[in-house]
């Protein structure tokens, strides 16, 4: 997030992870839930008109005349990464399909089998038509953005409020994935990264509830309204008071679990310094005894090695405390 109090985009973690990494990689194809679903799209009749005239000639280029086969060759002649790059994008079953076709076309052919040829024409004809045709679908960006419309927020789902109090919740999440401590399996990995995606959709979804009724009571203009509608009102008011108190709650609960798991990360670092003392000292006392030859660095060989036998031993307690400052898994929010 560039902007602290602006947060990223959020998706509900039941979308199947390819979808969902798929609505993350293109943000500009999604649309804000509180503005109407992205219609399918639907082709002019030029553009059908069009379609009806090059798939077949694409087809029959590719599928059947042995064009596509030469093209192979004439680009490999011209060294050119970018056509070749072009060419290339259809994939391995279609650039096989397509060297190797033509010359069965023309073997059975030379040998007499000419329905075995038309045959194969046919089928190579179909596939590269309906290859085609999927090619000139609707984006897999555009259909999943179509397709899970509401089931992903967008900073414009929020207003000033319920934006400041996602991004703390995001950043807490942030905080607890990226931490050492998670890294190194000394929190529960496998709930934090399915609890934390549930807890912010969750948090999410209130706040841009909370958000479409306060637009609404804006709407309102409560200013203009007389003592008895505004008491009719009021019971709303208090109630979204609550609901906002509720999940500023959980997202402070959220905050203590990172501030914890940073000192889980903190003391998890102590703990390596302390691994790597005594082998530390052996190198300092090495140093000392091939470079200094006198009282001094006698006394210094001591004193590094009575502090090696010091860190041995709180690096065999030290476990201990790195695991009893890491919080434990769960957030224990309020309902």
């Amino acid at each position: 997030m560039t902007d602290d109090r602006r947060p990223r985009p959020v998706f509900d973690p039941t979308i199947p992870g390819g979808e969902r990494a798929l609505l993350a990689a293109s943000p500009e194809r999604l649309v804000a839930a509180g503005r109407p679903a992205p219609p399918p799209p639907r082709p002019g009749p030029w553009t059908i008109a069009a379609r009806v005239v090059w798939i077949p000639l694409f087809a029959f280029f590719y599928g059947v005349f042995p064009g596509g086969w030469f093209r192979l060759f004439f680009l490999a002649s011209l060294d050119d990464d970018d056509l070749m790059g072009g060419f290339l994008r259809w994939g391995q079953l279609p650039l096989a399909a397509m060297t190797v076709t033509p010359a069965v076309q023309i073997a059975l052919l030379l040998l007499g089998q000419e329905e075995a040829a038309g045959a194969l024409a046919a089928a190579s004809f179909t596939g590269w038509a309906a290859g085609a045709v999927r090619y000139l679908r609707e984006p897999a960006a555009a259909r999943a953005a179509r397709e899970h419309h509401g089931r992903y927020l967008l900073p414009g789902d929020f207003d000033r409020p319920a934006a400041r109090l996602l991004a703390r919740a995001q950043r807490a999440v942030d905080a607890v994935l990226g931490s050492e401590s998670h890294r190194a399996g000394l929190l529960d990995a496998v709930d934090n990264a399915v609890a934390l995606p549930r807890e912010e959709w969750a948090i999410a979804e209130a706040l841009a509830e909370h958000t479409r009724l306060r637009r609404e009571r804006r709407r309102q203009q409560p200013a203009r309204l007389g003592p008895e509608v505004r008491a009719l009102l009021e019971p709303q008011r208090r109630a979204l008071d609550l609901s906002v108190r509720s999940v500023t709650a959980r997202v402070e609960a959220l905050e203590d679990y990172a501030r914890r798991v940073r000192a889980a990360d903190d003391a998890f670092h102590e703990w390596r310094v302390l691994r790597g003392i005594p082998e530390q000292n052996a190198r300092y006392r090495e140093l000392l005894a091939a470079t200094v030859r006198d009282d001094l660095a006698r006394a210094e060989i001591d004193r590094l090695a009575a502090d090696a036998e010091r860190a041995e031993r709180a690096f065999r307690g030290s476990v201990r405390t790195a695991l009893a400052a890491a919080p434990e898994p769960g957030l224990g929010h309020p309902a």
